[in-house]
């Protein structure tokens, strides 16, 4: 469990244990590895110096991709991979990953025409092994027109109908963390791995800080992989690599930005084309809003906390009055934004940009430090399979250790457990009916479920032991019992851990983060008895991060 209340405790327990693995980095790459390393049985710690998905893991496009685009790259093996990745990640998290189907409009002159739209989207189809009820159409001019009215009719055609796959990046991470941690993995948010220990020269753990209590801590292990997504290179370069000769990692920052409906009306997720570059963007509705990304470009600026700046707005803007001209749509509109970085490979000392690679690869240092580098959100449980081979290998080669062969290819992540796909809509019916039972509405116990899937039924026991104490903070019930819940099973010590990774409700629900933030808050500051130091800095963070989403 992710019990942010013993949360200092678990931390001096690992500062006593010798694990066989420890992981650096908390985003979705590092939970997949903790996930499958802990399955076959190994003894894992992971440490986060932000909050869990605080990088690149709650910032993306939030779709778990098919690899289509990869086809036009005549790379095969990717959309093959991609495409079955996909729904196995599905599969094992139905509460957190929903079909979407995606319409690809195709005009005169532009990226895609007819013929390669649906020979491309047959040939993903077979390599995908897509389910049947899944499989792509191909959509006339009024059809298209009939879902998306303000599309540019000027030169269209017609479009291709295939699913893509939506997700909640960030919930999809912590779902994945809560999943080993039944298995014994001990993983810790604000644990910052700033040096290495070493025995006859070769990595035997790190020293960390916790950067809350700023306390520090050695942690012992057989082995380590570095997983810390933009941050690789930092830990390479506190291990004495040398990255300027070697491959190394190159950062671009890809924007999105969040309109309400009224603004731009879009009830059906639309995959287009810009006028100039010929970059594919993705228009998609969610939760009332319409999210539009994304960006492209090099970052060398600030990993912590990147933002959308005035030209990647006017990037997007101008993107979508070119593919829905009607909506005048102006930067005034922007609801909200988020800007995330993407952690690619570049061959040494190349310049080339075709040499950057948005694959996986994993490298090995002298000193037996791993660094797994690379990949896409929808490829992490593979990329976990593959670091772990790796692990096991050099355990059973150094140590003599007996490894568990699994795979985490049918096993549910935290919250999945509701009968597969095919079960998740009826499950969230059932157990919504409980909902009275704890005070709450059928409709709150019903979007509860959809949310937490099977641990619905936990959030609801915090609705009914709180009888009216939601009502001291001025919160509805539901939320009440989410930020508890989030509290003792997902180590939220932050108000912007909840408003912005566990809820997502900075980015799609502005409004109701001004309306309850100080309740939360609050709430926050009694349960986990913060001083008032902590409390200044704690809402000073929220006011920044609303800055940071509406600059």
């Amino acid at each position: 469990m992710l019990n942010a209340l013993t949360r200092s405790h678990k931390i001096e327990h690992m500062a006593k244990t010798e694990y066989d693995l420890l992981i650096i980095g908390g985003g979705i790459t590092g939970a997949g590895i903790a996930l499958d390393a802990s399955m076959r049985g190994l003894n894992v710690a992971l440490v986060e110096m932000q909050d869990f998905s605080e990088g690149t893991s709650s910032r993306s496009t939030k779709l778990i991709h098919g690899g289509l685009r990869y086809l036009k790259q005549l790379q095969v093996g990717v959309v093959k991979e991609t495409g079955r990745e996909r729904a196995i990640v599905y599969e094992n998290g139905p509460h957190v990953t929903t079909p979407e189907w995606m319409l690809l409009p195709f005009h005169k002159g532009g990226t895609f025409g007819e013929f390669t739209t649906s020979l491309g989207l047959k040939v993903y189809d077979s390599l995908a092994v897509v389910d049947k009820n899944e499989r792509r159409h191909m959509l006339s001019k009024k059809e298209v027109l009939n879902k998306v009215p303000h599309i540019k009719k000027t030169g269209l055609k017609g479009g291709g109908y295939y699913v893509e796959y939506k997700t909640d990046d960030s919930r999809l991470t912590i779902e994945v963390m809560k999943k080993a941690a039944t298995y014994g993995a001990d993983l810790v948010n604000y644990l910052k791995a700033d040096g290495f220990i070493y025995q006859d020269g070769q990595v035997c753990g790190v020293t960390a800080t916790d950067t809350l209590s700023k306390e520090n801590y050695t942690i012992h292990a057989k082995t380590v992989v570095n997983a810390a997504g933009p941050w690789v290179d930092d830990i390479r370069n506190i291990n004495g690599e040398s990255t300027q000769d070697k491959k190394h990692l190159i950062h671009t920052k890809g924007v999105h930005i969040v309109f309400k409906q009224e603004d731009f009306p879009l009830t059906q997720a639309v995959y287009f084309d810009t006028e100039n570059d010929g970059r594919m963007i993705f228009a998609i509705p969610r939760q009332g809003k319409t999210y539009v990304g994304t960006t492209d470009t090099f970052y060398t600026e600030d990993k912590v906390t990147p933002i959308a700046n005035k030209e990647d707005k006017d990037y997007l803007v101008n993107a979508i009055n070119y593919m829905f001209p009607s909506l005048q749509i102006s930067s005034d509109m922007i609801e909200s934004s988020w800007a995330g970085i993407r952690p690619l490979i570049q061959a040494a000392k190349s310049k080339n940009a075709s040499a950057i690679s948005r694959k996986d690869e994993i490298w090995h240092s002298d000193s037996g430090l791993i660094t797994i580098a690379g990949g896409k959100l929808t490829g992490y449980r593979h990329m976990a399979e593959e670091i772990i081979d790796v692990v096991s290998d050099v355990l059973k080669r150094k140590y003599k250790m007996t490894i568990k062969k699994v795979s985490t290819k049918d096993e549910t992540i935290s919250g999945g457990d509701v009968g597969g796909s095919v079960g998740y809509t009826n499950y969230a019916e059932q157990v919504s009916r409980k909902a009275p039972s704890y005070g709450l509405t059928i409709e709150e116990g019903h979007m509860l479920a959809l949310k937490y899937g099977s641990n619905a039924e936990d959030v609801y026991q915090y609705a009914g032991i709180s009888n009216d104490n939601h009502k001291k903070y001025d919160l509805p019930k539901s939320l009440y019992a989410e930020v508890i819940y989030s509290v003792l099973h997902e180590m939220v010590v932050k108000p912007t851990d909840f408003l912005v990774r566990r809820s997502g409700k900075l980015y799609f629900a502005i409004e109701e983060v001004e309306k309850y933030r100080r309740g939360i808050e609050r709430l926050l500051a009694d349960t986990l008895t913060w001083t008032d130091e902590e409390y200044t800095q704690y809402i000073e963070e929220v006011d920044q991060a609303i800055k940071d989403t509406q600059k």
